[in-house]
C-alpha cells in the first residue's frame, strides 16, 4: 500500500528533542521558520511543500507557555492551509494540565481550553506523556495517545546497586502511578500521607509502608517548585538511610528547586526525560537526564504504519 510521505517538524520549544527522533526514524527535518516580531507577534512559515503528507510536530508547552501553544497553534492552521494529509501533535509537556477543573466558582478549566484550541485548528491526533490528571483525555473528541516515561525511568532503576530502595508516592494521589514503578522496578512501595496548609503549603503527616533501614525513589509526574524534597525529613523520620533519588517527567525546574537539589546532601541524583528543553543553567551535577526520544519514534512509526500502541502506553 502507498503511504503519504512521513514529516517531522518542530516549533521553538525542543528543536533538538525533534531531531533526535528524525534521526532515529530516519526522516529528515522539515523545513520552518519561527520569527518573533519586534512587538512580540509570532510569524512562522513552512519552507517546503507539505501537501498529501502525514505531519509529525514536536512542541512541548514549557516556558514560556503561552508562546509556545501560541506557536504551536499557528504552525497548525498553516499546515491545514498548506494541504497536509494528517498533522498529528506530538506535545510531551501538556500545558495548563493542573488546572483540569472548578476548585472553586468562576474558575476557567484550562486544560480543556487547550484541548478545544488543538482540536478546532486541525490537529488529528495529541500525543503527550505523564499528563498530571489522566481524564483530560476525555476533553478530547480525536485521537489521543498517552505514553509514559515511567519504563524509560524504571529502566534506570532496575540495577543491583537499588536492591535496598523503596519507591516512594509522596501523596496519596501519585500512588497509582507509584504502583507501576514497584511492579516495573520490582521494589517495595511507600506512601506518603499530605494535609494542606493554605494554598500554598502541605505537610507529611505519616508514612505508610516500611522505609526503615531502606533509601527512598521518589517519583512524579513533574517537578516545579521542588517542594516534594522538603518531604525528605519525614522519610527519614521514619527510618529511611543513604542517599535519595527522585525520579520525575517533567523538569520544570523553578530556581528553588535547583536550590533544594544543590544544598541537600543527602540527595544522590534527580533523575528525569527529556519532555522539556533544560537549559544549560539547570544542568547541574545532581541531575541526570535521559531520553525518551526512542520511545517517542517509536509511537510514530506505529501510528505511521497503522499498527496498535497498547503495549507503549503504561495508564495509570
Amino acid at each position: 500500500m502507498t503511504r503519504n510521505t512521513l514529516r517531522i517538524f518542530s516549533g521553538n520549544a525542543h528543536p533538538e528533542l525533534a531531531k533526535e527522533i528524525a534521526e532515529i526514524l530516519k526522516v529528515p527535518m522539515g523545513r520552518s521558520t519561527t520569527t518573533i516580531f519586534p512587538d512580540s507577534e509570532t510569524y512562522i512559515t513552512i519552507d517546503e511543500v507539505v501537501r498529501d503528507q502525514d505531519i509529525f510536530i514536536v512542541q512541548p508547552c514549557s516556558a514560556p507557555v503561552n508562546e509556545h501553544l501560541m506557536e504551536l497553534m499557528l504552525y497548525l492552521d498553516a499546515f491545514r492551509r498548506a494541504s497536509a494529509n494528517s498533522v498529528s501533535v506530538l506535545i510531551p509537556y501538556f500545558p495548563y494540565a493542573r488546572q483540569d477543573r472548578m476548585a472553586k466558582g468562576r474558575e476557567a478549566i484550562s486544560a480543556r481550553v487547550v484541548a478545544n484550541m488543538l482540536e478546532t485548528m486541525g490537529a488529528d491526533r495529541v500525543i503527550y506523556m505523564d499528563i498530571h490528571n489522566t481524564a483530560i483525555q476525555g476533553f478530547f473528541n480525536i485521537p489521543v495517545d498517552p505514553p509514559s516515561a515511567i519504563p524509560v525511568l524504571s529502566s534506570y532503576f532496575k540495577k543491583e546497586r537499588f536492591k535496598n530502595y523503596v519507591i516512594v508516592s509522596p501523596d496519596v494521589g501519585r500512588a497509582d502511578v507509584a504502583g507501576k514503578y514497584a511492579e516495573q522496578t520490582g521494589l517495595p512501595l511507600v506512601v506518603m500521607h499530605k494535609r494542606r496548609d493554605s494554598a500554598t503549603e502541605t505537610h507529611t503527616t505519616h508514612v505508610v509502608g516500611d522505609i526503615r533501614g531502606k533509601s527512598p525513589i521518589i517519583i512524579d509526574d513533574l517537578m516545579a517548585s521542588g517542594s516534594v524534597m522538603l518531604q525528605l525529613d519525614a522519610l527519614y523520620d521514619a527510618g529511611a538511610v543513604g542517599k535519595a533519588y527522585f525520579a520525575v517527567t517533567h523538569p520544570v525546574l523553578l530556581p528553588t528547586a535547583i536550590e533544594y537539589l544543590n544544598n541537600d546532601d543527602r540527595i544522590e541524583k534527580l533523575v528525569v526525560t527529556n519532555t522539556i528543553h533544560i537549559p544549560l543553567e539547570k544542568r547541574v551535577p545532581k541531575l541526570e537526564i535521559l531520553s525518551i526520544a526512542p520511545l517517542l519514534a517509536k509511537i510514530i512509526d506505529r501510528i505511521y504504519h497503522g499498527k496498535s500502541l497498547s503495549d507503549l502506553l503504561v495508564l495509570t
